[in-house]
């Protein structure tokens, strides 16, 4: 049992206070993931500059001079802001890979959390109203985000075991439910070339739908894909540099309610994580259909 939140604006005034939005909204499903807690928060990007995010669980020391380290490595201007264990470093776009390789010889037990133009995701071990509090979630603006409150019953409660899972530049998914085959999946995914950093099978998800897109496939067409590719009981939310989109699988066991003003588009795992939403009581509110895929991008 898992908690998960969407919030897709339309809206360009509501972009300040997305990362409040958001907050609230994990802040109430609490109880569906007492575990740990992730946010991904999508900004605009101005086509220069891509961010990496980044986790140590020693931020002290990794954390220092590594942007001197990394400019020195890939012979461009870095910028870093650390925010509690997490930082994000921009360097420029075509540089991103270089830096990720760079990364991984300078500072080997540092995860990446995400890359892309216009991703940031944050994530750690505790209660989400820790979790959002120590990266100043509620301070961050942006265009869309999603989030999760997880409650372990796949593998260990770990930061990299918590949601979002981001295996492709500026996509992430998070997920409520169990998949029976994953592993089959995963080993599918190694041999096209996927890698892994966990057992998770959101992980797996994550990666199937990345591995889709790579391929030419659109986002409605790789959520599709899901749904005969993928066994199990699943709620995906997934995140891309342009949008959102919602499928669940063909029983639907797992709650979900989304709402829809001339504002926004909201989703939550109950309707109370929606409640304090701006003009919700004018909203369309609906029960995504199982096996249905629904997904909104500028």
């Amino acid at each position: 049992m898992c908690g998960i939140v969407g919030l897709f604006l339309k809206d360009p005034k509501l972009e300040p206070k997305l990362g409040a939005m958001l907050t609230d909204m994990l802040i109430t499903m609490t109880d569906r993931g007492p575990d740990s807690a992730g946010i991904a928060i999508y900004g605009a990007g101005d086509g220069k500059r891509a961010k990496i995010t980044v986790q140590s669980a020693d931020p002290d020391a990794d954390f220092r001079s590594l942007d001197a380290d990394l400019k020195e490595a890939i012979g461009k201007p870095v910028l870093m802001l650390v925010k509690s264990t997490h930082a994000v470093l921009e360097v420029p776009v075509d540089q991103m890979e270089a830096a990720r390789t760079a990364l991984a010889h300078l500072r080997p037990q540092v995860k990446v959390m995400s890359a892309g133009e216009n991703i940031e995701i944050f994530k750690e071990v505790g209660l989400p109203k820790d979790v959002a509090a120590r990266f100043e979630v509620s301070k961050m603006g942006g265009t869309h985000g999603i989030g999760h409150t997880r409650m372990a019953t796949e593998s260990a409660v770990t930061t990299m075991g918590a949601h979002p899972f981001s295996t492709g530049a500026d996509q992430c998914l998070v997920h409520n439910g169990s998949l029976s085959n994953h592993n089959g999946v995963r080993r599918t995914l190694k041999k096209a070339g996927m890698t892994f950093e966990t057992e998770n099978d959101t992980e797996v998800a994550a990666a199937f739908i990345s591995h889709k897109l790579k391929e030419g496939a659109q986002l409605g067409e790789a959520m599709e894909a899901t749904l005969t590719d993928l066994d199990g009981f699943f709620t995906f939310v997934v995140g891309t540099k342009n949008g959102f989109g919602v499928v669940r699988d063909p029983i639907a066991c797992k709650p979900a309610v989304m709402a829809e003003t001339d504002q926004y588009v909201a989703f939550g795992s109950e309707y109370r994580a929606l409640v304090n939403l701006p003009g919700i009581e004018e909203a369309r509110v609906w029960e995504p259909e199982p096996a249905t895929v629904y997904f909104w991008e500028r």
